[in-house]
């Protein structure tokens, strides 16, 4: 069944609206990671000095420049591991617009779900942020200690938490918070394991930036099938 709604999902990845969140959430990812650049060497250039003087060795010049290079480095390693997480975040504030086109096309006799406040999804989509990121820093030293399941660890932490919010998202467009929690905890196998299902293509380079669309959507199925709602049946 969670199958089902995932390829009922993938099926419907040329809809426009979900085009559409998808190079908003791309672009909005990549200016931030090109202002986070811009920042880290104007940081770097006002706090490091073109000259530095080593003992026994002298002055050494274009200290600054080798500086924001490294910097550039830096910011495009942390950019691999941040760039899907922020895409998840930024793809949060527009869930709405995913979640209303699977519901037109596939639930059709479902009333319009009202609209998510503005300020209250970005207060979630940064919260989610935040917990993504601080939770896979911290897995660092499982992967350490236990390489040989890293990817499992990867796969079972970040399926637990993408299903976790996203589950939380959709449904509290329908229900309330304690709900929705209730509703998530009931049925906390399913949730867990198709979180785990978008959590597979995490690791795989440009289709990773596809599992916050795809996330939203199945999400949005897994709900409405969770909750006895019928599918339109020339979809299924």
């Amino acid at each position: 069944m969670i199958l089902t709604d995932f390829f009922k999902a993938l099926g419907q990845i040329g809809d426009p609206r979900f085009r559409r969140v998808l190079l908003l959430g791309i672009g909005l990812t990549l200016g931030l990671l090109l202002a986070a650049y811009i920042g880290t060497v104007w940081l770097v250039g006002a706090l490091v000095p073109d000259t530095l003087t080593l003992p026994l060795i002298g002055p050494v010049g274009h200290i600054d420049a080798l500086a924001s290079g490294a910097s550039l480095l830096a910011v495009m390693g942390l950019s691999v591991f941040l760039m899907v997480p922020v895409a998840s975040a930024f793809t949060g504030l527009f869930l709405d617009d995913v979640a209303d086109a699977v519901e037109d096309r596939h639930y059709p006799h479902l009333a319009s779900a009202p609209r998510a406040d503005f300020l209250k999804a970005l207060a979630d989509s940064l919260r989610f942020l935040g917990v993504i990121v601080v939770a896979n820093i911290l897995a660092l030293a499982l992967y350490a200690v236990f390489p040989p399941f890293a990817p499992l660890i990867f796969w079972g932490l970040n399926g637990f938490l993408l299903g976790r919010e996203y589950f939380q998202m959709v449904a509290m467009r329908r229900l309330s918070a304690p709900e929705a929690a209730r509703m998530r905890r009931r049925h906390g196998l399913q949730i867990w394991l198709a979180g785990g299902l978008m959590a597979v293509p995490l690791t795989i380079p440009l289709v990773n930036l596809l599992v916050p669309i795809l996330g939203a959507a199945t999400f949005t199925h897994l709900f409405h099938r969770l909750s006895g709602n019928v599918s339109d049946q020339r979809y299924a």
